[in-house]
């Protein structure tokens, strides 16, 4: 039956096409979540299970009654019943009954959140130690810092939570997964250090949350403390202080002497009094995971950041693939407590498993609704994994027809300032029409698992100059599907980024990579020169291939073999385990512990 008003109706488009145009209605639209089951598919149809397991059979797909649709098969099926689909992104991620509907009536204020970050020894912890006034510094060894990295403090009769993380690597991942928890970041700098690389990637992670910041100026109390130097430094990125007519707060302090911690205190009141920061606590729980561990004793155990809503002990929580109810939660300060409100950092035992830093968790009514919730997120994986498209130069000209992208966000590197600055220029010299470059980050040096951390928070593709990929980063980049692109001529970066934004690429020239050899020493030869001596890590060094030389990321030679040997004989390659001494034309200044990575270039037409 189901299948003969489609025959018809296809008749119908083809014979009669005028009369169908005039009396044809708009479908009614149906919101599907995207990974719904075949079973509650046919329920929001208001048809039989087996009605859709037939069709999809006609299609060529073989599906039982519980397992997800694809949003292909969704769109399929939604048509030939007379409906239009809507697909969300998040499969039942927060029940109807927690949608985000709050009425004015049921906002209050709420405490704001506050990320502190900044360069490793310019004092985070040590600030935050002495804004708590309790010794976390030495204890940290002892895992307090680590067991729940955020804590709540008062001034003035009003709360303050602070979130302590490892490093600003961890703000973004939890970014990059959807988690908006910082209401305010502090950038802290040293006065008598000044502005450092992490710095700078602090500064870059901090504006692409688009959340306020402030700077803290530590260690004002030295001699050689110089507050100005990091106010002019600073300048460069964009953040000019209130007292030069900029619309950034500085704060001097000193977290060892505890001076002036009442004014940066007071200067995050006044940010959170001019944001407004609101919650409704009355309604049902939801927050985000801010760290987790399997404790050997306790089981799962997360620090969950409260943002609506009351948390209660003895409630279903759902976090992610995890879930469980609240058996107990304690606060910062390690004391056992039974409700938890909006800007609270808790710690929560009782969860099925450990989720991960950045999972929304939310409160169900009932552990069916809980499990029935990770079941479909677990099914559903797979799917949100194939529908993720992240920008490369490949699919710009596609996204920008899209209409999905207006900025091209870039995290840019190079081995010396000079390039930095001379690409950066030529980047800001691109005519803004169908999309404009937009440098989210730059620095100097090899790319790092952070810059592939803040590419894939940012969408944004990675340019390198001059320099390499760390092996870590380069694995996190497959899987985070960040494009990677390497160049030693600047105009040629230009070209590409003009070319993708217009759909003209020209054929690709790509690199294989052979190999990678490290140095172990080396050797003056006479009337050859510096020859090295080698151990091949990976695939194999070839005869006659092209070769880079790296030392500390950076590139500084890229030629050609001229010389392969095993002991005293000439070599065709030499394989992965196995020693060599190689030449390379024309360059001597080799060192110990300078990586070799042999290549081969191969042009591919791009369709």
């Amino acid at each position: 039956m189901a299948e003969e008003p489609e025959i018809k109706t296809e008749e119908t488009n083809s014979v009669e096409e005028p009369a169908e145009t005039a009396v044809e209605e708009p479908k009614p639209t149906l919101e599907v979540p995207l990974g719904i089951t075949v079973k509650d598919f046919a329920l929001k149809l208001n048809v039989p299970a087996s009605d859709l397991i037939k069709r999809l059979f006609a299609l060529g797909e073989m599906v039982t009654i519980t397992q997800s649709l694809s949003e292909v098969a969704i769109n399929v099926l939604a048509e030939e019943f007379g409906y239009d689909a809507v697909v969300t992104e998040e499969p039942d991620s927060i029940p109807e009954a927690e949608q985000r509907h709050d009425k004015p009536e049921d906002l209050v204020a709420r405490p704001a959140v506050v990320t502190i970050m900044g360069h490793v020894n310019h004092g985070k912890t040590m600030l935050l130690d002495a804004i708590r006034e309790t010794d976390v510094v030495s204890q940290e060894a002892g895992g307090i810092t680590q067991h729940i990295g955020a804590y709540q403090i008062v001034h003035n009769g009003k709360k303050i939570t602070f979130i302590d993380t490892p490093g600003h690597e961890a703000f973004t991942t939890m970014r990059a997964r959807g988690a908006k928890v910082t209401d305010i970041a502090i950038i802290v700098v040293a006065a008598d250090d000044g502005v450092m690389p992490q710095t700078v990637e602090a500064v870059n992670h901090a504006k692409a949350a688009e959340v306020p910041i402030i700077v803290a100026v530590n260690k004002i109390d030295k001699p050689e403390a110089n507050p100005d130097k990091v106010k002019q430094q600073l300048t460069e990125y964009g953040l000019v202080p209130e007292a030069w007519g900029g619309e950034t707060i500085f704060v001097d302090v000193s977290a060892k002497q505890k001076l002036n911690l009442d004014d940066l205190l007071e200067m995050i009141l006044l940010v959170a009094e001019v944001q407004d920061y609101k919650a409704n606590e009355k309604a049902p729980a939801e927050g985000t995971i801010i760290e987790a561990e399997l404790d050997k004793t306790r089981g799962p155990d997360a620090t969950v950041l409260v943002q609506r809503g009351t948390l209660k002990n003895g409630a279903i929580l759902v976090a992610g693939t995890a879930y469980g109810r609240v058996r107990a939660m304690y606060d910062d300060k390690g004391t056992k407590i039974y409700k938890a409100l909006p800007s609270q950092p808790v710690e929560v035992l009782g969860l099925s498993s450990v989720p991960s830093a950045g999972d929304i968790a939310h409160v169900v009514s009932t552990e069916k609704e809980a499990k029935d919730i990770v079941s479909k997120r677990l099914q559903t994986a797979r799917e949100r994994e194939i529908a993720r498209k992240h920008v490369t130069l490949d699919n710009l000209f596609e996204q920008i027809q899209d209409g999905e992208i207006k900025d091209l966000n870039i995290v840019l590197k190079a081995d010396v300032q000079g390039s930095l600055e001379a690409l950066r220029e030529s980047l800001a010299k691109i005519e803004k029409t169908e999309v404009r470059p937009n440098i989210v980050h730059a620095g100097v040096g090899g790319v790092t698992e952070t810059d592939i951390m803040l590419a894939a928070a940012s969408n944004a593709i990675v340019i390198g100059f001059n320099v390499r990929p760390t092996p870590k980063a380069k694995e996190m980049a497959a899987k985070e599907e960040v494009d990677l692109r390497f160049y030693n001529i600047i105009y040629r970066v230009i070209e590409d980024i003009e070319s993708a934004r217009i759909g003209l690429l020209a054929p690709e020239i790509s690199e294989v990579e052979l190999g990678r050899a490290r140095v172990l020493d080396i050797f003056k030869v006479s009337k050859v020169g510096t020859v090295a001596g080698c151990m091949v890590e990976e695939g194999e060094i070839k005869a006659g291939a092209r070769v880079r030389v790296v030392r500390e990321g950076v590139v500084i030679q890229d030629g050609v073999l001229d010389s392969l040997k095993r002991f005293k004989n000439d070599a065709a390659s030499v394989a992965e385990g196995l020693e060599c001494g190689l030449h390379i034309e024309n360059f001597n200044d080799i060192k110990v512990d300078d990586s070799i990575e042999a290549y081969e270039i191969i042009e591919t037409p791009r369709t």
